[in-house]
């Protein structure tokens, strides 16, 4: 018997018969050997901590625009959080941990530069429209690898693309907006856990809220302290969602409605608040720029194909192809690529 088969044995014996077994797979895209220590769910995620796009995360705007402060979130900081949160979820509940890790680690691959001002901006430019969920799919299922993609297996592709709720339910009651499994229901609700008290943590700091604005209702419930928050929220999870076998992921209606009003806190204060949008309608103006500029020069765009896609006819490829090679900057390199392009460059005499 192999290590890995040792592994699956074990996740059989000790995991909740409602966790998603590696053994269980549905499969990958094209199919694998697999391997004799790492199981399948394992393999992905090392697949994902190893790629290009999970690196560029680090200099990816989670709230704050290109932040100069040492202790603002990025987006790699924000997906190490939700994985962290997700994991202690998912290990209380008897769930495939390493199923759960690698949707956390890669539900936010497809993220633009400056975060959801960069999504606004190539959804409103971008013909077939953009969402960073559908986004993270495409890097891992096509882009990865030089055109190659990871070949992630169905449970972790099915987890990523499903992750996203914008001011949606927390928990839909919709079966297709669901995750299959049980971890990328856990990682869905992981993720709005980690976002809604981090980005409150940043914008504290950053000064456009003061901690007594936060309503009292929420200080309540959820607590005073960044960390009583994320306790009481993750607690909750584990002891409704227990009371039903794990049927289901549950929230009391208690601290649900807290973290809906601490959402809705949050974007009408935060992520609506004209400091913020003045920021945003500036690295919008910067990669709207970029994408036209890159549509009429795409031999320019250092990515495969793009010899085939410059002689192709189809617009529609050509959107897609300059839309991919915007979505994949980072914050710094898109400043940098636009200085470049658009800004004089100072002359020196030697």
């Amino acid at each position: 018997m192999t290590i890995r088969e040792q592994t699956e044995e074990i996740e059989r014996k000790i995991l909740h018969h409602r966790a998603c077994l590696s053994c269980n797979t549905r499969g990958r895209l094209k199919p694998e050997k697999e391997g004799e220590i790492r199981t399948c769910f394992q393999r992905d995620r090392d697949r994902i901590i190893h790629s290009k796009s999970f690196r560029r995360l680090k200099h990816k705007t989670q709230v704050f625009l290109a932040p100069k402060g040492d202790h603002y979130r990025t987006r790699l900081t924000h997906v190490l959080e939700v994985s962290q949160i997700a994991r202690t979820i998912s290990r209380a509940l008897r769930l495939n941990e390493d199923l759960t890790e690698a949707i956390a680690l890669g539900h936010d691959l497809g993220h633009t530069p400056f975060g959801h001002a960069g999504e606004e901006i190539l959804r409103e430019i971008h013909p077939g429209g953009f969402e960073h969920f559908i986004q993270s799919l495409r890097v891992v299922d096509y882009l990865e690898k030089n055109g190659k993609g990871l070949n992630l297996t169905y449970e972790v592709r099915n987890g990523i693309v499903k992750h996203s709720k914008g001011k949606g339910q927390i928990i839909p009651k919709s079966e297709d907006e669901r995750a299959v499994t049980i971890e990328g229901q856990v990682v869905r609700i992981s993720d709005i856990i980690a976002y809604v008290n981090h980005d409150l943590d940043d914008a504290m700091r950053a000064g456009v809220i003061k901690k007594s604005d936060i309503p009292s209702e929420i200080i309540k419930i959820l607590g005073d302290t960044h960390a009583k928050r994320i306790d009481t929220m993750v607690r909750d999870t584990i002891h409704n969602t227990l009371k039903n076998d794990i049927e289901y992921l549950c929230i009391s209606d208690e601290v649900s409605s807290s973290i809906y009003m601490l959402r809705d806190f949050l974007y009408e204060r935060v992520y609506e608040s004209e400091k913020i949008r003045k920021e945003f309608r500036k690295a919008k103006r910067i990669l709207n720029d970029l994408y036209e500029y890159y549509l009429d020069n795409i031999e320019l765009i250092d990515l495969p194909g793009k010899e085939n896609i410059k002689e192709s006819s189809d617009e529609k490829r050509k959107h897609r192809f300059v839309c991919d090679f915007i979505a994949g900057m980072t914050d710094r390199f898109a400043l940098m690529t636009y200085e470049k392009l658009f800004l004089p460059q100072q002359w020196t005499v030697i």
